[in-house]
């Protein structure tokens, strides 16, 4: 019985499903993988994007993406609204996949640096605090803390642009490693060049550090525009 009882508990919640089935997404990515196949950094009117989460994720099925995931700032009112459409605008149609989301402002390094938040349970209370809209303060702003609470909820944590900050990727992506991050956003465009593609220099130097302490990776365009295609 009480192995019954232990076997029973074992069994995977839907978020944990979810944030297994995003590892191994995350473990298969290459710069050719976003944006046309997948995409896991976009922002709507919910923060300080253009698109409306119902347009971006229109946009979604219209590009045949695999996945995604809209990463608000602090909140998730974009993501609800977009699976909302997705479940009742296109039933019987092959839609993405889509995960929770959040960008976090957290400090790393005495750095202001952002943290992904992804495939997390939003209703655990871990994280309620992070989905509030507004940015973290104090100790709750140290990435340790941000980190713990998306691992409590569940989700993976990943560095997003590791290369676009006061201190370096050399700096930080160790640091993020030493207190548990699981990726780091290896393929992002710095520079918004048209088409979006990933920058190669910052890319290979990412990728050398994320292969040196075994962690994740992600893709995004970090859209704020009109189009799931570009950043601007």
């Amino acid at each position: 019985m009480a192995a019954n009882l232990a076997s029973s508990s074992r069994v995977a919640t839907p978020a944990a499903q979810d944030a297994v089935a995003l590892r191994e997404v995350f473990a298969s990515l290459t710069a050719e993988s976003c944006p046309l196949t997948y995409n896991f950094h976009m922002h709507t009117t919910h923060s300080d994007g253009q698109l409306h989460p119902e347009a971006l994720a229109q946009q979604a099925i219209d590009l045949s993406l695999k996945g995604f995931a809209i990463t608000d700032h602090h909140q998730i009112n974009g993501y609800k609204m977009a699976q909302r459409y997705l479940e009742t605008h296109q039933v019987g149609a092959t839609v993405p996949q889509l995960w929770t989301g959040a960008e976090i402002t957290s400090r790393l390094l005495e750095t202001e640096v952002h943290i992904l938040g992804f495939a997390f349970d939003p209703e655990h209370g871990a994280i309620a605090s992070y989905l509030q809209g507004s940015a973290p303060r104090g100790e709750c702003a140290q990435a340790a803390r941000v980190i713990s609470a998306i691992h409590q909820a569940g989700g993976i944590a990943v560095l997003a642009h590791p290369a676009r900050y006061r201190r370096s990727a050399d700096e930080l992506i160790p640091a993020a490693a030493m207190v548990g991050i699981d990726g780091v956003e290896t393929f992002y465009a710095y520079n918004n060049p048209k088409p979006w593609k990933s920058s190669p220099k910052e890319t290979e130097r990412v990728t050398q550090l994320k292969t040196q302490f075994g962690l994740l990776s992600s893709c995004g365009t970090d859209t704020h525009g009109m189009s799931l295609l570009q950043r601007l």
